[in-house]
């Protein structure tokens, strides 16, 4: 076969569409939801390219419209998962000795079906099954897991080049070989990009994997797997399991050939993850990487000089687009008293303005939570702020579960900094803000750093630059994606790779070279030209 050194298509940002109305893509995924709505889909198990359906079953629906059933997933059994591995070990032999390009060119045509194509379709799925509007899925599942895919086949490439010195005397190169195993890819519901990354990112080094999706995610998990199938995925390489996570991952980190687990979920999960992993560490046969992004509780600081409505803009979309729902969504604020009337104003009438519903009616800025055990919890805690003192709820504070999993966007106000939903991770539409003294900018950026055990996100607004330089200091292990005067979501894949440590996670930033280091074991090959013939060095004469 033909040799080269390869160049593959420099990586751009997928542009957004804007559903404008009138616009053609709105007319098309408005089409193909309805479409999927009315259909029925079973989703089987995906194991060594074949589909596999099992005797257990469980339905998925709308979170904004409970009671329809858009269809039904097989749950896996011990012996699937055990399968799994065996399929994507044999896999393996092949595929971790396929040439980079070969592998590149899989994925890069996943890209372009995904923007081509399947974009109406994994838009619908997500809107369906997820409860996103369209915007939101748009910069999700098709915008944002085409930058992955494409900026991932260009850091691959970059990797490979980076080579050590050599001599005259001597040839020194690094082999960035995969992981000698299987990767264990646990998902989440709230990102399909992160859904289609997590076991894509490790497949492109040349690993192997067996992917469980959350169970809420499943929908549009099998749009992610036509898409991998379509574009060439070899049988094998990626396998998806669902059903019962216990078993799925009891039996996955049994097997003395798990190389690692490439995790975003729960900080509990995760830790117990890790435990498992430390318990059975004598059985492995190599030492597993161990990457995880988990929760947050994300903040927005505002100074006294900053500019009230950007922070109220920043506070609107920061904690309640997607419900909240997303690992970077502002949680807690601390507000300068001397703007908080402004910002309070602003804020409000902002939330006021919000309409909530279906995402099928695109002029709903607000739609539903992912399912009843999140509208609970969350119901719960906006119940208990009605009744503690020194809270005070400014907007929102109802909640409604008949049709499907509906919360309103709702601001607590306390007196205490340190008040159970300023600390306690939600995740949903609950913003909890701290109205501070002017004068105690640098005592509240430490209350900000001491607060929470999370460090992902965070945000700071004002117009002193001296303010930020002292904030930028203080928080330095606050937050892995810090932001100043911007909210603190909407990482772009290439422009700020997104992760956080703390309680947060290991920090690998995914959509990054940090990222695919961690999938490859390098080997180091020295070659040399003419070997020595005699022992004796210079200085024993």
């Amino acid at each position: 076969m033909g040799n080269g050194f390869f160049e593959v298509p420099i990586a751009v940002n997928e542009p957004v569409k804007s559903y404008a109305p009138g616009s053609p893509e709105r007319e098309e995924v408005l089409k193909t939801y309805k479409e999927m709505y009315k259909a029925k889909i079973e989703v089987p198990l995906f194991i060594n390219g074949k589909e596999v359906k099992t005797k257990e079953t469980a339905t998925m629906s709308p979170p904004h419209d409970h009671k329809h059933v858009l269809g039904t997933y097989y749950k896996a059994t011990k012996k699937n998962v055990e399968e799994a591995i065996e399929t994507a070990l044999e896999a393996r032999k092949k595929w971790a000795v396929m040439p980079w390009e070969q592998r590149a060119g899989i994925f890069l045509r996943a890209a372009e079906l995904l923007a081509g194509p399947y974009r109406a379709k994994i838009n619908a799925a997500t809107m369906l099954a997820q409860s996103k509007n369209i915007y939101q899925a748009e910069i999700d599942s098709a915008c944002e897991l085409i930058d992955f895919l494409r900026f991932n086949v260009q850091y691959m490439t970059e990797i490979y080049a980076e080579q050590p010195e050599s001599t005259s005397a001597a040839w020194n190169r690094i082999e960035y070989r995969p992981l000698e195993g299987f990767i264990y890819a646990i998902t989440p519901f709230n990102f399909t990009a992160i859904a289609g990354n997590l076991p894509a990112s490790a497949a492109l080094m040349g690993n192997v994997v067996v992917w469980k999706p959350s169970n809420a995610q499943i929908y549009s998990a099998k749009v992610i797997m036509d898409v991998f199938r379509e574009a060439g995925v070899p049988a094998g390489v990626i396998n998806m399991v669902m059903g019962d996570p216990e078993m799925i991952s009891n039996t996955l980190m049994a097997s003395p050939d798990f190389s690692g687990v490439h995790f975003t979920g729960s900080t509990g999960v995760f830790q117990g993850i890790w435990k498992k992993i430390g318990d059975n560490i004598k059985n492995y046969k190599t030492y597993p990487r161990i990457v995880g992004e988990t929760g947050g509780k994300d903040f927005i600081v505002a100074h006294k000089t900053s500019n009230p409505k950007q922070v109220a803009t920043a506070m609107a979309r920061g904690a309640f687009e997607y419900q909240g729902q997303k690992c970077s969504a502002a949680s807690r604020c601390y507000i300068s008293k001397s703007i908080w009337k402004d910002v309070k104003e602003y804020l409000v009438d902002d939330i006021r303005s919000f309409k909530m519903g279906t995402p099928e009616d695109m002029g709903n800025f607000i739609n539903a939570v992912i399912h009843e055990s999140s509208f609970d919890k969350l119901a719960s805690y906006i119940d208990q702020a009605k009744k503690d003192k020194n809270v005070e709820i400014i907007a929102g504070g109802n909640y409604d579960k008949s049709k499907g999993y509906f919360i309103e966007p709702t601001v607590i106000v306390t007196k205490d900094p340190k008040y159970t939903t300023m600390c306690t991770e939600l995740f949903g539409p609950v913003l909890t803000v701290y109205v501070y003294d002017d004068n105690k900018w640098e005592e509240t950026l430490h209350l900000v750093d001491e607060t929470s055990e999370y460090a992902l996100t965070g945000a700071v607004f004002s117009e002193d630059r001296y303010a930020l330089e002292e904030a930028v200091k203080i928080l330095e292990n606050a937050a892995g994606n810090f932001y100043i005067n911007d909210k603190p979501t909407g990482a772009v894949v290439g422009q700020q790779p997104f992760g956080g440590a703390r309680a947060s996670g290991t920090n690998d930033k995914a959509g990054s070279k940090q990222n695919l280091y961690r999938w490859i074991s390098p080997r180091m090959v020295k070659e040399t030209f003419v070997s020595p013939t005699d022992y004796r060095y210079p200085f024993l004469g």
